[in-house]
């Protein structure tokens, strides 16, 4: 294993944790050393190997997008309600460093949905069920993750 290749595992691992706290952009990050990673290997199967990355990445971030939104609609939750969610997000990321994102999402889906029922037990009881599709997004992403790592090792091994 290459020094170039220890580095950008450890930037691989980095991109893991930016899938649970959103200060990096996770599988783009993965993806993105993987790029590197098949640019300084060169040859078919390296670019292969990236492929397959990128395909998982896309993958993880649309499936993780579309799973918990469906069931947010399922649950009831306009469409607005999770944008809401989505400003409270970045609203929180920029406020309060490093885990902002992760108060201001469930903040901004409290608040609209207590303009929406008038009333804290509904709103409760919704913010409860969109941290949970959060979640869903996340382990859904973390799963990606490790699949393009794995890949990534095991192209590393091979060559």
């Amino acid at each position: 294993m290459s020094g170039l290749e220890i580095v950008l595992g450890l930037v691989m691992l980095v991109g893991l944790v930016g899938v649970v706290v959103p200060v990096f952009p996770g599988l783009v990050l993965i993806a993105g050393a993987g790029l590197v990673w098949a640019i300084d290997l060169g040859g078919p199967g390296a670019w292969a190997v990236f492929a397959v990355m990128a395909a998982v990445a896309v993958g993880g971030i649309v499936a993780s997008s579309v799973l918990p939104a469906r069931r947010a609609s399922a649950a009831g939750a306009p469409a607005w309600v999770v944008l809401a969610g989505a400003v409270g997000l970045v609203i929180g990321f920029f406020v309060v460093p490093v885990v902002g994102a992760l108060i201001g999402f469930p903040a901004g889906v409290f608040v609209a949905e207590l303009a929406r029922h008038r009333h804290p037990g509904p709103a409760w009881r919704a913010t409860w069920e969109a941290l949970k599709n959060v979640g869903v997004g996340i382990a859904i992403q973390m799963g990606a993750g490790v699949v393009m790592i794995a890949v990534w090792v095991a192209a590393v091994y091979a060559t």
